[in-house]
């Protein structure tokens, strides 16, 4: 029972870190593309108000 235990456990805890860096991954480059867009629509904000 314990070894059967141990195995779950092991796989959870392994689902979990990949899960982590997913999402840890998945953020950043949405805020990497956030912010690009961002900077490029103050940059060109002057087109818009001539």
């Amino acid at each position: 029972m314990n070894e059967r235990l141990y195995k779950t456990m092991s796989r959870v805890g392994g689902g979990n870190v990949a899960i982590g860096i997913i999402v840890l991954v998945t953020g950043i480059v949405s805020g990497t593309i956030l912010i690009v867009s961002g900077a490029k629509l103050l940059k060109r904000r002057y087109e818009i108000l001539i």
